[in-house]
């Protein structure tokens, strides 16, 4: 974490010495956990819920930050200027930047309305941060359903746990959700890191312009380097995961000694994308942008069904490490 964070206050401990206190800089409120016997720390902006800090001490004992631009709050001179940007209630983007859901227009710009959202202080319970959107908490205009979520970040010895819990309060009706983060790894050049893919079936969606245009390739892999052109990370690549029966991925910097373990297991789709700035996503997404030409709302590429009065629970893991 940059120099300048200062501690307000101490508000619990759990067993694992999973210590919370809120910190300022810039003016901006964050949520910080650490859990000393695992040697992780992670600092949460109270605006989307957005990680901007994911950090672990290293053998000397000094805290390395392992996402772009780590623990700054401060925007950058150009590039991107985000860190691990919360997806929901749809992710990417929507044709003209509006949708139709069982015929109630939705509005929403890149990614959806969560990145927007002013959180209120996280439970703080079993060595995690739990943020919660209430039904009555999401914007006129942006879903017109009644679900609710929780968004927990669990530190543990395995590295970070991020989740999802959909809550569909409607008794009747099924309600339709798309979700993922958009975490951006630092690293020397997203030229010269290693990304290691798993063997498998990948399906690539092709998106000109970020829509679907119903295109798909078969892409197999037999485990190793990922095998798309580095220069095209602009662009985006849009993975489905149905063929990829193991799904952890490795990112690999040997100029920053840094590896990033990413489990993946409940993940169906995949986005790698970069600026070509100091960093390189890989974007666990339960679902697609839109389609060209757009389809209702319900019926988009990977949209996620909760059941009426059902629930939907999805998560993945980041083991932050260093190279040997």
């Amino acid at each position: 974490m940059n120099a300048g964070f200062e501690p307000r206050q101490e508000i619990c401990s759990t067993p694992r010495v999973a210590a919370y206190q809120t910190l300022q800089q810039n003016g901006i409120l964050l949520d910080q956990l650490t859990d000393e016997t695992a040697g992780l720390r992670i600092a949460v902006h109270r605006t989307g819920a957005e990680m901007v800090s994911l950090a672990r001490r290293d053998a000397s004992g000094n805290w390395r930050g392992f996402l772009y631009r780590d623990g700054e709050t401060a925007p950058p001179a150009e590039g991107w200027a985000n860190h691990a940007t919360v997806m929901g209630y749809f992710l990417h983007r929507l044709w003209k930047e509006q949708s139709v859901y069982r015929g109630t227009v939705i509005h929403g710009g890149n990614h959806g309305f969560l990145r927007h959202v002013e959180f209120d202080a996280p439970e703080v319970r079993g060595g995690a941060l739990v943020y919660r959107v209430p039904a009555d908490r999401i914007p006129a205009g942006a879903y017109p359903l009644r679900v609710s979520l929780e968004l927990s970040y669990t530190l543990s010895a395995e590295g970070v746990r991020v989740e999802f819990l959909f809550h569909n309060e409607e008794p009747e009706l099924e309600a339709h959700v798309s979700f993922g983060i958009h975490p951006g790894f630092a690293v020397t050049s997203p030229q010269t890191c290693r990304v290691l893919f798993p063997e498998g079936k990948y399906l690539r969606y092709m998106a000109p312009g970020n829509f679907l245009d119903g295109k798909v390739e078969v892409i197999p892999v037999a485990g190793g380097e990922m095998p798309f052109a580095r220069e095209k990370l602009p662009d985006s690549f849009l993975l489905g995961l149905d063929g990829v029966s193991s799904r952890i991925f490795t990112l690999e910097d040997a100029g920053l000694g840094h590896r990033v373990v990413l489990d993946f297991s409940e993940v169906p789709f995949l986005t790698l994308w970069s600026d070509m700035n100091s960093f390189l996503c890989l974007e666990p997404c339960w679902g697609l942008p839109d389609s060209n030409p757009p389809k209702p709302f319900e019926q988009k590429v990977g949209i996620q069904t909760l059941a009426a009065g059902g629930s939907l629970r999805r998560g993945f893991g980041i083991r932050p490490d260093f190279l040997s």
